[in-house]
């Protein structure tokens, strides 16, 4: 059996271009953006002109005619460097438009997916709502049928990418039936009558990112706005989660790569007790664990994105990726503080930055409790 962990000259390439904009461009306003907690569309803009957005869609719709894998690399190297426009890529991509690519007919690809891979616009993903987080089966937004239009009420929770200057819609699930196992997908365009995004969240982190409530109150949109085929919206969004949350891992990568090259720095210039804090074995050992657990939770989402593009089975691996990437984030933000000491407690360093991001990782797109019990089910464990 032949096993590469090498990648393809182009994509390294994309690798490098991607790290050299994250440096030059992102991370010198990483720091005012988290302050001010404003969305920066003309990063997000510059980022679809480097061709971010569109890269795991075909050129004859705005994209880069690469791959999911491809996608996962700019979001950890971005996420290396600030986590809100990580976050920001991902959702975009895989959220926003990815339902689009993947259940839009021909004329909903060619009217709304070339924006959103140009990074135009921006679109949100409708699945949570203020009484489902992990439970998303429960939904309240129903959609009556009237004539050929659909009538639309209720409400979502914490979606990204729904209330910026460059919004275009929402793809959202909602019950069709008096049977609330028929959920069906559509896209509500942002100037729609009767539908308000809301001011937003005070959030712990992710600051820069765009997270909104949204409410629907007698939304009408035309029957060509169903996405998807009746009654598959809940599988079909299900089967977005899956592939997000190699995504995540992803963006978990790149914070705990980036908590090592700020620890790596910084242990070179801090000096206590008469040398530099890197020569202290108890820092030393802190930022060789991080660095173990950024290869390790690396080669788990590498795992999960290339079963996934073989067309072989993925869902355990990716939520194996999810699940170590996430929580090793977390601890790696937590000890890289320990390691800037009273400095890591201070946004002002990446570090103090990284902490207030990674707690959300082992929350969005499933918990650690949900990918457990993936990981559980597919096992054959028996259900409670």
């Amino acid at each position: 059996m032949s096993i590469s962990f090498e990648l393809r000259p182009e994509q390294e390439e994309l690798r490098r271009l991607v790290r050299q904009f994250a440096l030059d461009k992102v991370a010198p306003r990483a720091e005012e953006m988290n302050h001010r907690g404003e969305f920066p569309v003309d990063l997000v803009q510059e980022m679809g002109a480097l061709g971010l957005f569109g890269l795991p869609f075909p050129e004859e719709y705005g994209g880069s005619g690469g791959t999911y894998f491809d996608l996962c690399l700019a979001i950890e190297e971005i996420g290396r460097v600030d986590q809100s426009l990580g976050i920001t890529l991902e959702a975009g991509v895989g959220l926003g438009a990815m339902p689009i690519w993947k259940f839009g007919t021909e004329e909903q690809r060619r009217r709304w997916l070339p924006p959103l891979a140009r990074g135009e616009r921006l679109a949100g993903f409708g699945l949570t709502e203020p009484g489902g987080g992990s439970d998303a089966g429960a939904l309240r937004t129903r959609a009556l049928q009237d004539g050929d239009t659909w009538v639309i009420n209720g409400s979502k929770s914490f979606i990204t990418n729904a209330g910026t200057d460059i919004s275009d819609f929402v793809t959202i699930t909602a019950v069709t039936n008096q049977d609330p196992r028929e959920i069906t997908n559509f896209v509500v365009p942002r100037d729609t009558p009767g539908f308000v995004v809301g001011g937003g969240y005070r959030k712990v982190g992710w600051h820069a990112s765009d997270t909104r409530d949204l409410a629907f109150d007698d939304v009408v949109v035309p029957a060509e706005h169903q996405l998807g085929e009746r009654g598959r919206g809940f599988a079909n969004f299900l089967s977005i989660l899956d592939e997000g949350r190699i995504a995540i891992a992803a963006l978990a990568v790149g914070l705990i790569q980036g908590c090592v090259d700020e620890c790596v720095r910084y242990a070179h210039e801090r000096e206590a007790f008469g040398k530099p804090i890197g020569g202290h074995q108890a820092v030393a050992f802190k930022i060789a664990d991080m660095q173990a657990a950024a290869e390790l939770a690396r080669n788990q989402w590498w795992h999960a994105a290339w079963l996934m593009e073989q067309g072989r089975p993925f869902k355990r691996q990716a939520s194996i990726a999810k699940l170590y990437a996430t929580e090793a984030a977390v601890t790696a933000a937590r000890e890289a503080c320990q390691v800037f000491g009273g400095y890591g407690f201070t946004t002002e360093y990446p570090v103090g930055r990284f902490y207030q991001d990674a707690k959300i990782l082992e929350i969005g797109e499933g918990t650690s409790e949900v990918q457990r019990m993936l990981i559980a089910r597919d096992l054959g464990l028996p259900r409670a």
